[in-house]
Protein backbone atom coordinates (compact mmCIF):
# COMPACT_ATOMS: atom_id res chain seq x y z
CA UNK A 1 0.00 0.00 0.00
CA UNK A 2 1.51 3.49 -0.95
CA UNK A 3 1.56 5.76 1.89
CA UNK A 4 0.04 9.75 0.80
CA UNK A 5 2.67 12.38 0.68
CA UNK A 6 0.97 15.73 1.47
CA UNK A 7 2.82 19.20 -0.22
CA UNK A 8 2.07 20.79 2.81
CA UNK A 9 2.82 20.00 6.40
CA UNK A 10 0.58 18.91 8.99
CA UNK A 11 -0.20 21.34 11.89
CA UNK A 12 -1.11 20.20 15.23
CA UNK A 13 -3.16 22.74 16.06
CA UNK A 14 -4.63 25.55 14.57
CA UNK A 15 -6.35 26.56 11.63
CA UNK A 16 -6.20 25.73 7.86
CA UNK A 17 -7.49 28.17 5.34
CA UNK A 18 -8.13 25.69 2.30
CA UNK A 19 -9.39 26.04 -1.55
CA UNK A 20 -8.07 29.42 -1.65
CA UNK A 21 -8.07 30.22 -5.45
CA UNK A 22 -4.42 30.11 -6.67
CA UNK A 23 -2.42 33.36 -6.17
CA UNK A 24 -4.48 34.74 -3.80
CA UNK A 25 -2.67 33.01 -0.75
CA UNK A 26 -0.27 35.74 -0.42
CA UNK A 27 -2.79 38.81 -0.39
CA UNK A 28 -4.66 37.22 2.30
CA UNK A 29 -1.78 37.07 4.20
CA UNK A 30 -1.18 40.54 3.76
CA UNK A 31 -4.64 41.25 4.28
CA UNK A 32 -5.28 39.65 7.62
CA UNK A 33 -1.70 40.07 8.57
CA UNK A 34 -1.36 36.42 9.33
CA UNK A 35 2.59 36.92 9.78
CA UNK A 36 1.90 39.39 13.10
CA UNK A 37 0.58 36.23 15.42
CA UNK A 38 3.92 35.37 15.89
CA UNK A 39 2.75 31.77 14.93
CA UNK A 40 4.24 29.13 12.49
CA UNK A 41 2.69 29.90 9.29
CA UNK A 42 3.18 27.60 6.30
CA UNK A 43 2.01 28.67 2.84
CA UNK A 44 1.56 26.42 -0.78
CA UNK A 45 1.28 28.54 -3.75
CA UNK A 46 -0.46 26.69 -6.91
CA UNK A 47 -0.97 23.56 -5.22
CA UNK A 48 -2.98 20.58 -7.07
CA UNK A 49 -6.67 20.51 -6.94
CA UNK A 50 -8.98 18.62 -8.12
CA UNK A 51 -12.11 21.13 -8.16
CA UNK A 52 -9.68 24.30 -9.28
CA UNK A 53 -7.37 22.73 -11.30
CA UNK A 54 -4.58 24.88 -9.00
CA UNK A 55 -5.02 26.18 -5.00
CA UNK A 56 -3.21 28.39 -2.44
CA UNK A 57 -3.36 26.74 1.44
CA UNK A 58 -2.32 28.59 4.51
CA UNK A 59 -2.03 26.78 7.70
CA UNK A 60 -1.06 28.26 10.94
CA UNK A 61 -0.03 26.90 13.89
CA UNK A 62 -1.59 27.93 17.05
CA UNK A 63 -4.45 30.29 15.68
CA UNK A 64 -8.17 29.81 15.36
CA UNK A 65 -10.02 32.25 13.01
CA UNK A 66 -13.39 33.14 14.64
CA UNK A 67 -16.63 32.93 12.22
CA UNK A 68 -16.61 36.70 11.30
CA UNK A 69 -12.74 36.71 10.22
CA UNK A 70 -13.16 33.75 8.31
CA UNK A 71 -16.07 34.77 6.75
CA UNK A 72 -14.11 38.11 5.50
CA UNK A 73 -12.07 35.97 3.73
CA UNK A 74 -15.00 35.38 1.51
CA UNK A 75 -13.82 38.51 -0.67
CA UNK A 76 -10.88 36.97 -1.40
CA UNK A 77 -11.72 33.30 -1.97
CA UNK A 78 -15.28 32.57 -1.90
CA UNK A 79 -14.90 29.05 -2.50
CA UNK A 80 -12.52 28.30 0.55
CA UNK A 81 -13.05 26.30 3.60
CA UNK A 82 -11.80 27.40 6.81
CA UNK A 83 -10.67 24.36 8.86
CA UNK A 84 -10.04 24.51 13.11
CA UNK A 85 -7.18 21.82 14.11
CA UNK A 86 -6.66 20.23 16.95
CA UNK A 87 -4.32 17.40 17.82
CA UNK A 88 -3.84 16.72 13.90
CA UNK A 89 -7.51 16.27 12.93
CA UNK A 90 -10.22 18.57 11.39
CA UNK A 91 -12.94 19.39 14.91
CA UNK A 92 -14.68 21.87 12.81
CA UNK A 93 -15.09 23.06 8.96
CA UNK A 94 -16.45 26.47 8.31
CA UNK A 95 -18.24 27.18 5.20
CA UNK A 96 -17.73 30.94 4.17
CA UNK A 97 -20.03 33.39 3.51
CA UNK A 98 -19.67 37.31 2.26
CA UNK A 99 -21.05 39.19 5.34
CA UNK A 100 -23.25 41.79 4.73
CA UNK A 101 -20.88 44.72 6.25
CA UNK A 102 -17.55 45.14 6.68
CA UNK A 103 -15.93 47.54 8.81
CA UNK A 104 -12.93 49.05 9.99
CA UNK A 105 -10.76 46.61 7.27
CA UNK A 106 -10.37 48.66 4.34
CA UNK A 107 -10.27 52.39 3.12
CA UNK A 108 -12.40 54.03 0.97
CA UNK A 109 -10.57 54.45 -2.71
CA UNK A 110 -12.58 58.11 -2.81
CA UNK A 111 -9.99 60.80 -1.46
CA UNK A 112 -12.96 63.15 -1.15
CA UNK A 113 -14.99 60.69 1.26
CA UNK A 114 -15.49 61.87 4.80
CA UNK A 115 -13.64 58.52 6.03
CA UNK A 116 -10.48 60.25 5.37
CA UNK A 117 -10.63 63.96 6.89
CA UNK A 118 -12.28 62.29 10.01
CA UNK A 119 -11.90 60.26 12.86
CA UNK A 120 -14.74 57.57 11.84
CA UNK A 121 -14.30 53.54 11.26
CA UNK A 122 -14.32 52.76 7.45
CA UNK A 123 -17.43 50.83 6.74
CA UNK A 124 -19.06 48.95 3.37
CA UNK A 125 -21.77 47.36 2.36
CA UNK A 126 -21.22 44.20 0.55
CA UNK A 127 -23.10 43.25 -2.38
CA UNK A 128 -22.62 40.11 -5.15
CA UNK A 129 -23.62 41.65 -8.57
CA UNK A 130 -23.63 38.67 -11.14
CA UNK A 131 -19.81 37.29 -10.75
CA UNK A 132 -18.22 40.45 -8.66
CA UNK A 133 -18.41 41.96 -5.49
CA UNK A 134 -19.31 45.46 -5.00
CA UNK A 135 -18.48 47.46 -1.61
CA UNK A 136 -20.63 50.48 -1.04
CA UNK A 137 -19.01 53.39 1.29
CA UNK A 138 -21.07 53.92 4.33
CA UNK A 139 -20.21 57.37 4.23
CA UNK A 140 -19.68 58.56 0.22
CA UNK A 141 -22.20 56.08 -0.55
CA UNK A 142 -20.13 55.44 -4.10
CA UNK A 143 -19.75 51.67 -5.26
CA UNK A 144 -16.49 50.06 -5.67
CA UNK A 145 -15.40 46.88 -7.34
CA UNK A 146 -13.59 44.26 -4.31
CA UNK A 147 -9.79 44.90 -6.33
CA UNK A 148 -10.25 48.79 -6.09
CA UNK A 149 -11.15 48.67 -2.12
CA UNK A 150 -8.89 45.86 -1.26
CA UNK A 151 -5.80 47.97 -2.70
CA UNK A 152 -6.69 51.03 -1.46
Amino acid sequence: MDKKQYSVEAIENGTVIDHIPAGKGLAILRQFKLLHYGSAVTVGFNLPSKTQGSKDIIKISGVRLDEKAANRLALFAPEATVNVIEDFKVVHKMQIALPDVIAEVFRCPNSNCASHGEPVKSRFYVRRQKDQTRLKCHYCEKTFSRDSVTEA
